[in-house]
């Protein structure tokens, strides 16, 4: 706190916080092989995401101008599709691609979210200055200055999310998302340390959203299409910012009108560690499977036992998963599953489905797979538990595993197998065997997506890490267009 007295007009100093954003963002050289690897590759991987989120309509019908007409022509363009849109609504479109099914990269701490949501903002405001840029005779930022941002944005999302836990005061974790886009933007759009500090800000003032729509019993899309909007408001506040509007110094630490004593039970930030690329460095992939990430081990557990099990569904008398406490809080669920949203959040569910089909697709969230009775059926013979050591692992700064088990046990008094499996195939030490299968995913959804020629053009990019990162973002960008 600055312990500044809320009757003194004296403005006070900008509060820490927001400098420390300010200053790395336009300070900080990014000097690590392995932060821009990782980064190249979360690059495909969100790509890949947005083109599969295209074959959902419940995505496409969120893509375009806000009202019909408004494009706006040699604009920030959206990935598989025709639309040239303001970098604002843009930023929304991209960040919907990227989100909708819950596949993008993850970080987990005392907060979880998923920093590549912050590429919504990232390549909207990335195209939309590269093509005026080179409309004016400029050149465009190349791709590794896109991954630079990207990294940034990484790094501040996933600092915060360490040690402070939003969703523990009901706010959800897209408010990191919104903070960490607007300051990269605002540097971006050519704002010095006092813009970015100004947009932060605003950043904070907007206060947070409610994390309600994650949740039984209001669940609904809304989940896929939040870090979006961060993405959109994001643009704006750096718009705003590089403008000349007025900042908010002690937007977090004035007594009863600042966010902590709003929004945060009257707390400070607390940090782990200073800003770097620590975070990109370890972020965790969704490669396999379309599943929220507490539960990620979970269905490769049960795609282990599929094959002991698919013929004895009827013999199962009870299923024991055991998890991290964060997945008993947030994804065990009982009861009615109302929807897609539902049922991607419930932890009985994302291994119910992989026993019986020996799967877990996007697909496989919709109404007629969870028609077939036999998936509530298991789930009712599932208990949900904590295993201390899943959840020590999983605040381990050393480790930052997701472990989860799953065992069988069967009337006639035998049991499978207890399967335990401390990280996905996404996590860091799994990289070497990740990595591949990533690039699977990336060449099937979009050559799901592209013509022959882009798509062939595009795989042979994803593995020439120089001659991507020196493209100009505008020319890599021009080949993903539906």
């Amino acid at each position: 706190m600055n312990g500044h007295d809320i009757r003194s007009t004296v403005r006070p100093d900008p509060d820490p916080p927001m400098l420390e954003i300010a200053g790395y963002v336009a300070d900080y050289s990014i000097d690590s092989k392995e932060a821009y690897d990782t980064a190249r590759y979360m690059l495909l991987d969100s790509l890949a995401c947005a083109a599969l989120a295209m074959d959902h309509e419940a995505c496409v019908k969120h893509l375009g101008p806000l009202v019909p007409g408004a494009d706006m022509k040699g604009g920030a363009r959206v990935p598989f599709t025709p639309h040239e849109l303001d970098p604002v609504q843009a930023a929304y479109n991209i960040g919907v691609q990227m989100r909708w099914l819950d596949f993008n990269d993850t970080w987990l701490a005392a907060e979880w979210g998923h920093p590549s949501d912050n590429l919504g903002a990232i390549l909207a405001v990335a195209d939309y200055l590269g093509r005026k840029a080179e409309a004016e005779g400029g050149k465009a930022l190349t791709v590794r200055d896109v991954l630079g941002y990207a990294i940034k944005a990484h790094e501040i999302q996933g600092c915060y999310a360490l040690k402070n836990s939003f969703n523990r005061v009901g706010l959800d974790h897209v408010i990191l998302v919104r903070l960490a886009s607007t300051a990269v933007a605002t540097h971006m759009l050519g704002g010095d340390k006092e813009a970015i500090w100004t947009a932060v800000s605003h950043s904070w003032i907007d206060n947070g959203v409610l994390r309600t729509y994650r949740h039984a019993p209001n669940t609904g899309p809304r989940k896929s299409w939040a870090a979006g909007d961060a993405c959109r408001r994001a643009v704006t506040h750096a718009l705003n910012a590089v403008k000349g509007v007025v900042g908010y110094p002690s937007a977090l630490t004035v007594p009863t009108w600042g966010f902590y004593d709003i929004a945060f039970d009257g707390k400070p930030f607390e940090f782990e560690r200073p800003f770097g690329s620590y975070v990109m460095e370890n972020i965790l992939f969704k490669i396999s499977y379309p599943a929220e990430f507490h539960a990620q081990t979970a269905v490769e557990c049960a795609m282990r036992l599929h094959a002991e099990v698919k013929d004895r569904l009827d013999d199962i008398e009870r299923i024991e998963l055991q998890t991290q406490e964060a997945g008993v809080r947030i994804i065990d669920k009982t009861g009615p599953l109302a929807n897609y949203a539902d049922r991607d959040h419930c932890l009985q569910y994302m291994v119910a489905v992989p026993l019986i089909f020996g799967r877990l697709t996007a697909g496989d969230y919709g109404d007629a797979v969870a028609a077939d009775p036999r998936i509530d059926a298991l789930r009712q013979k599932m208990t949900v538990s904590e295993d201390p050591r899943f959840t020590r692992d999983y605040f381990d700064a050393g480790k930052r595993y997701i472990g989860n088990s799953v065992q069988v046990f069967f009337k006639d008094g035998s049991t499978s197998e207890k399967v335990s499996i401390d990280y996905p195939i996404g996590h860091r030490k799994r990289r070497k065997e990740g990595i591949p299968a990533l690039l699977t995913k990336f060449e099937k959804a979009v050559r799901g997506r592209l013509p022959a020629a882009s798509a062939d053009r595009l795989l042979a990019l994803a593995v020439d890490p120089e001659e991507l990162e020196a493209l100009p973002i505008t020319e890599f960008l021009g080949l993903l267009r539906g």
